[in-house]
């Protein structure tokens, strides 16, 4: 894949893309339920929860220049990461899927034509935007994040115009379930958002202004889909948008975010497949994710992404909890090493720590009380091993 130097200005324009998204507006619904002050208050707890991590994951791969794969071997060692990169290669396809399901459910809403036209359609624009390539879509990303920074306007106006009819007393979601639904969405990033501060010209302000750009227009996203519930009394987007009479703009809302946010998870499976093998070539599987995800968007259903997002959180926090350590803490570099077993060792009882108190309903959520219980457990492990 190509290493030309990013700007500033790019890396937030691609982070801007990345928070435009039906998951997240749809993800946004499920608030409705706490009302509209506390389901804003655990909205943005939560992003600034997981956007504080994901500026610290952007900075590993701003500061070493690496992919998301091959930051994970400073941790895990040579062969170690191979395991990583293959779940990271799974979950941005299925990521791939569930964008284009929705998407294409979304718009056949609006304008029926069938909805594995739509994933079809979806598809062959997330290709294109692959093909063209991240450092090369220039003034096409511009225009693109521009229309849809001004229809994402109308949508709002046209969201928080209702009534309030459909505000929901029923206490079905917790604060703490609340909170970590957002963190959620930006720890979904985690791995992926090394990929591209890797090749930022200004490694700080490039992975600060990335974060936060995806932090605030998340929250947007999530206040958007909140709203559709609360106040106009609609749990479905594309019904929002055939009320308000968007029309034409609507949809293109819906296929412009849908294309802009999973270009990002199919780029990013190209990226670790290279991980995997030398003879891969990044750009052809970054295709190859995005064709198998227009098939699995097609042939298969994907309405309810929870238990999905909470899998990714389990296996991906604990996972990048150890790699801050490492680099931020205890300055390792296992990368010449095959497989790191004390660094496997400690993810693992991460992983089962997040298990576990995904059963306990907890103020902040599980992420951060799991993170910083796996750092711990790595600078224990660690420091034991110096002595």
């Amino acid at each position: 894949m190509e290493d030309r130097k990013t700007s500033v200005f790019e890396n937030g324009l691609i982070w801007f893309g990345a928070g435009v998204s039906l998951a997240e507006i749809l993800t946004g619904t499920y608030f409705a339920p706490l009302g509209f002050a506390r389901g804003c208050a655990a909205t943005v707890l939560g992003h600034v929860i997981g956007c504080a991590l994901l500026f610290a994951a952007g900075l590993i791969g701003a500061r070493t220049g690496k992919s998301a794969m091959e930051t994970v071997k400073l941790s895990f060692g040579g062969k170690g990461a191979l395991f990583f990169a293959a779940l990271n290669v799974l979950q941005l396809v299925g990521w791939t899927a569930i964008m284009i399901y929705d998407g294409a459910l979304a718009a056949d809403a609006v304008l029926s034509i069938g909805h594995w036209l739509w994933c079809l359609v979806i598809g062959v624009l997330i290709v294109v935007w692959i093909l063209v390539g991240i450092q090369s879509l220039g003034k096409l990303n511009t225009v693109a994040m521009t229309a849809l920074f001004l229809l994402t306007i109308l949508l709002s106006m046209s969201v928080f115009r209702g009534s309030g009819a459909a505000v929901a007393t029923a206490d079905s979601l917790s604060f703490g379930a609340a909170v970590e639904l957002a963190v959620a969405m930006p720890l979904s990033w985690l791995p992926l958002i090394i990929d591209y501060t890797r090749s930022a010209k200004k490694p700080v302000a490039a992975t600060a202004v990335s974060a936060v750009t995806y932090g605030l227009v998340s929250c947007w996203m999530y206040l958007i889909g909140m709203g559709t519930a609360i106040f106009a009394g609609e749990s479905d987007l594309a019904q929002i948008v055939l009320k308000a009479g968007l029309g034409a703009a609507g949809l293109l809302i819906i296929v412009l975010s849908t294309v802009t946010t999973t270009f990002l998870d199919a780029y990013s499976a190209g990226v670790s497949s290279e991980s995997l093998s030398a003879k891969l070539s990044g750009t052809w599987m970054a295709v190859a994710a995005a064709v198998v995800g227009t098939l699995g968007a097609a042939l298969f259903p994907m309405d309810d992404i929870t238990d999905f997002l909470y899998l990714i959180g389990s296996v991906f926090a604990p996972m990048i909890a150890i790699q801050i350590a490492d680099f931020f803490l205890l300055k390792r570099d296992r990368s010449a090493a095959g497989f790191d077993l004390r660094s496997f060792a400690v993810w693992f009882l991460g992983f089962l720590l997040y298990r576990v108190l995904m059963n306990v309903d907890l103020p902040l959520g599980s992420t951060l009380p799991d993170m910083a219980g796996t750092m711990l457990l790595c600078l224990l492990f660690h420091k034991r091993r110096a002595d």
